[in-house]
Formats: C-alpha cells, structure tokens, sequence
C-alpha cells in the first residue's frame, strides 16, 4: 500500500521545538494502531549542517526536490518572520499546491505560503504576536487571529508552538479518525482536541478561586455529557452566577459555555461512530443531543460532513 509521505522543512536557525512537534507526530512507528502509518522525511532548503534553537546541529538527509512527491509538507516555524525565504522553496511550495499537496505551517511558518502566494484569499492563522504584521503585510489573507489552528482544506495553519501540535494531531484525527487521534494523543499525554481559541492564552486577570470552580466545572461536564445542560444549571454547579460563568468561560476558553459543549458532545460522537454497532439514536443520547436532528445538525456544521459519511469514512479497519 502507498504510504503517506510527510515532509518536514529545516533550514538554518530551526525551530527546534516546532520541529521536534512534527518529528514525534509522524516520524515514530506505530504498529499497536494496526493502520498504515506515514512515512516520514525531513529535507533542508540550504547546505548543512544546519544550525538549530538550543546549539544543535542537523544533518537533513534530503534537499528541496524531495518536496515534489511529498502528500504533505510541514513547514515548523520560520526562522525570522521579516526574511523573505529562499525563492527555490517558495517555487516548490507553488508547485506543491498545484499538484495538490497537503501544506501546514506552525507559528511563523505561515509567512512562507503567504509569502508563496497560495494563501491569498484563504483563512489562516498565526501566533498572536504576529497576527497583526501578517495581516498587514498580506491583505490578501484573512487572518483568524483568535484561532488555534485554521483547516482551510488543502492548507492548514496554525498558531504559536504549542498549537502545532494541536494542528498535527487534527491531520491524524483527519486521515485516520478519532479513535486513532485520540490512541495518538494518549501516548503523547496531551488532551486530544482543545477547544477554543489562542486567546485564552492571552494574560488576563482572573481570580484563584474563579479559575478553581470553572476548572472542576469543566471536568463535571465532560464526565456528564448526556445531562440537559443550560446556563443556568451550570452555573449553579460552579457556584457562580450566569453572568459570571459566560465572561469566565469566554476567557478561560475562547468559547461561551454552550458552544464549548457542543463542540465536547461532537467529540465525543465521533468516537462513538467509529464503532458500526452503536446505533445513531443511541450515539445521540450518549453524547447529550437528544435528538438525532440535533446531533446531525451540529455534527455537519462543525465537521462539515454527516454522521453517516463520517461513520463510513472512519468505521471498521482502517
């Protein structure tokens, strides 16, 4: 079987975390999934050895032309968000879009497709702190500044570093569905989807005993989903007033209360439609819609594709 080949760019003063994000995500061998796992190569835009963040220096074993059979080229980080990267790679990042390859940048990254011209028209994203010059600089692109990470289909973006591995892991819960995103994520330790937007992240005041409550809020909620959750029920479980629970969460989430659910509830659907034994009704009721009107209407809108299509696309061996 035809092995998808990811490959990750590195060039001098590489960002090394970045880096190491997209080295874990594709490059390990992971025969406990039972699917055809990536392939994985790293090619460098410049003779090396290269020189990255932390004193250490990498031997790509590639050069750029390996971007011409690449299924999806990761681009961690670029090194100056004010230098105009090389023109052979801004070539072959042009040529890798008309031929339809997968490109995804983190953080900085995303100055090289824009500076490749194939993000022109398109969402994308950034760390926050360079949201703004991107903008500025690129008119062209619609710049989702609050986003984590923007799919746009065949490019995705996203923002600062610890965002990218919140990218990556969306591309294995893509390719292989949400029982092996979340295998993925369990052996990395991290939540396997965060919800809400990077500015969260923003500093921002917010009281200890505040943060406390909405935090044990959070895991009540997602240990029970299925229960008829309103504003005014969760508050009264965070011990907060409405008014209070709506600003904290939006702060602490990037998302109002109820969308942050539905999102959860979604979630958790698509793990249960891995399985073709579990009937939609049942998968309604499990995840807290209801109904399975509800479930299909919120399921299209936030994955763009039906609980049906998605069963079909991710059920049984993969």
């Amino acid at each position: 079987m035809h092995k998808h080949l990811v490959v990750a760019i590195a060039y001098d003063r590489l960002c090394t975390f970045e880096f190491g994000c997209t080295v874990e995500l594709f490059a390990l061998a992971r025969p406990e999934l039972g699917v055809n796992w990536y392939d994985f190569s790293v090619c460098a835009i410049e003779a090396g050895p290269i020189r990255a963040m932390g004193g250490i220096k990498i031997e790509a074993p590639h050069k750029l032309s390996l971007l011409d059979r690449a299924d999806t080229i990761v681009i961690p980080g670029w090194r100056d968000a004010d230098e105009l990267p090389p023109d052979d790679l801004l070539k072959k990042i042009r040529v890798a879009y008309k031929r339809g390859a997968r490109l995804c940048s983190i953080c900085s990254g995303v100055f090289v497709l824009a500076a490749a011209g194939v993000l022109d028209g398109k969402r994308a994203t950034t760390h926050w702190r360079y949201a703004e010059r991107l903008a500025k600089r690129y008119p062209a692109i619609d710049v989702q500044v609050d986003a984590l990470y923007v799919d746009t289909g065949q490019i995705i973006t996203s923002a600062g570093s610890a965002a990218g591995l919140d990218m990556l892991l969306h591309l294995v819960r893509s390719d292989y569905g949400a029982k092996i995103g979340n295998q993925v994520a369990k052996r990395l330790v991290v939540a396997p989807h965060r919800e809400g937007g990077q500015a969260q992240y923003v500093s921002r005041p917010m009281a200890h005993d505040e943060a406390g409550r909405l935090a044990k809020l959070i895991d009540w909620l997602r240990a029970n989903p299925a229960q008829p959750h309103t504003i005014k029920s969760m508050a009264s479980q965070a011990l907060m007033s409405p008014r209070t629970l709506q600003r904290q969460f939006q702060e602490a989430t990037g998302l109002g209360p109820i969308e942050w659910l539905i999102r959860e509830r979604v979630a958790i659907a698509k793990d249960l439609l891995e399985s073709p034994k579990i009937p939609l009704v049942q998968i309604a009721e499990l995840a807290g819609f209801g109904s399975q009107e509800s479930l299909r209407r919120h399921f299209r809108r936030l994955v763009t594709i039906s609980p049906a299509v998605y069963r079909k696309r991710f059920s049984g061996n993969l």
